[in-house]
Formats: C-alpha cells, structure tokens, sequence
C-alpha cells in the first residue's frame, strides 16, 4: 500500500469516550456482564478496553444523553452461537443491568449481531465478525455500495475463511 501523505501524522485510534452516572455501577457491569478489563484512574474517570490497545476512557456527569443506535461501540465474540447466547443473556439479565433496546440478532453487513443500550444510555452491538474485526472490510477495497450490504457477501466471507473459494 503507498503511503499516504495528511496534514496530521496519525498513529492509530487510540481511544474514545462513554459517559456514566455511576462509576461503580458501570465497572461492575463492563466487568462482570461485558467482560472488559477496567482500570481506574481518578473519582470521575475510568478506563477500559477488551483485546487490543483501543481503550475507552469513561467519565462520570451527571447527566448522559443517550447515544444513538448508529454510534454503537461494537464487541466481537466467536460464533454465532454465542451471539445467540449473549443475546439470551441481555434478555434473562436485562432488569438486573438496566438494558433496554434489545434487538434480535440478524445477519447484515457481513455479521451476525444484535444491539442493546446498556443503562448508562451508551449502544452497543454484540456480533460474530471474520478473525481480526472488521479489518477485512480493508482487504476489500473501496465497496462503493457493494460489498458488505450483499446479502451473500457474509457467505462469501466465511467461506472464504474457511479456505474455500
């Protein structure tokens, strides 16, 4: 690939930001439900992350505005099957976490996912990604309207993974 050249000289993503009313009600739920490492680092503040060096920093107000389902945060698991367990999970645990919006899961965009908001008011989709995320989306080239929104593509995909052609 040929370097690109940008005003600001870019390393990688390193984090974003979600909102919390309640730190210590939010970190046992990342930890417990979610499975995220969490680390603290002030009265207001908290960071978390799951598999890789793209953290979360997470910050108490008062007040969080509820995020809207479009600017999910995405957590892959294995397989589809645990995309089904995790959505049953949502649902027997739902009062317990405060989880509203859950959606049931469905095969799109090269996935199989389901979406919920956690109590804080942040989205979320759990779903069954390719090894590597949505990394493969870049092994594909620009999509220009195919691609990924082919309702075989996910097909595509994992035969391919599995060595087929």
């Amino acid at each position: 690939m040929p370097e690109k050249t940008s005003v600001i000289k870019s390393k990688f993503i390193s984090h974003g930001t979600l909102g919390s009313t309640d730190l210590d009600a939010t970190r046992k739920f990342y930890e417990e439900f979610l499975g995220l490492e969490v680390a603290r680092t002030s009265k207001i503040s908290m960071m978390v992350r799951l598999g890789g060096e793209h953290v979360y920093a997470v910050v108490q107000k008062r007040h969080v505005d509820k995020m809207p389902r479009v600017n999910h945060n995405g957590i892959d698991v294995n397989n589809d099957a645990e995309v089904d367990q995790a959505y049953q999970a949502c649902l027997d645990q739902a009062e317990k976490w405060g989880l509203t919006g859950i959606t049931k899961p469905v095969q799109q965009h090269g996935t199989y996912s389901f979406h919920f908001t956690d109590g804080d008011g942040n989205a979320w989709e759990i779903l069954s990604n390719p090894r590597g995320g949505y990394t493969w989306i870049f092994e594909q080239g620009d999509l220009e309207g195919r691609g990924h929104w082919d309702k075989n593509f996910r097909d595509q995909l994992v035969k391919a993974e599995a060595g087929g052609s």
